[in-house]
């Protein structure tokens, strides 16, 4: 069941209805889960906005190969025909992310913001008291209109950069915003935190 939500907003009482059990049995065990390091409950942003938010946290798995492997995918070219792969890539770029923060000793937190009128930011990062806003795309093609979407969306958080993470091959890079992918984005977070 919480394969089926990866990506998604933690919400104990569906899910426990779902299974037959309370909300409390669904949340102890989604934080034993959480304890092992299986799955991430990635906290929303709150931030003293004109604009109502969503405070639930989203939940995802830590490693897309269990994923992959709960929601019965055996073979990689079934991958990228399955509905969920656009919420399995960003829990993946949000995993590489943290990761990659933490063993370098980076003081950080993680969030991500969603408003109750569907504008939304993927991952916002504060780090040396600077606001990086994030939207992953599992695109190889990211569309500029993504990046202003992503700009306009980061400006009710005044977040310092916008970065647009995809599986693009051209990555651009802007004083404050840019259009990488994966490994050109922790390149750059290296060299600016």
């Amino acid at each position: 069941m919480l394969a089926a939500t990866n990506g998604q907003n933690w919400n104990a009482s569906q899910i426990g209805k779902s299974l037959g059990i309370s909300y409390h049995s669904a949340n102890n065990y989604t934080d034993f889960l959480e304890n092992v390091f299986l799955i991430r409950r990635l906290p929303a942003f709150s931030a003293s906005l004109k604009k109502r938010l969503v405070k639930s946290p989203k939940l995802y798995w830590r490693d897309s190969g269990l994923l992959h492997a709960l929601l019965g995918v055996r073979i990689e070219s079934d991958l990228f025909n399955q509905p969920w792969i656009g919420h399995s890539w960003e829990g993946w770029v949000i995993e590489q992310t943290l990761s990659y923060l933490q063993t370098s000793d980076k003081a950080h937190r993680a969030y991500y913001l969603r408003t109750s009128d569907c504008h939304e930011i993927d991952l916002v990062l504060e780090l040396d008291n600077r606001l990086c806003a994030i939207e992953i795309k599992l695109t190889s093609l990211p569309k500029l209109s993504d990046l202003d979407r992503l700009v306009k969306t980061a400006e009710l958080i005044k977040a310092d950069h916008c970065v647009l993470i995809s599986r693009t091959e051209q990555p651009l890079k802007g004083k404050k915003k840019a259009s990488l992918d994966i490994k050109s984005f922790i390149a750059w977070l290296g060299a600016n935190f």
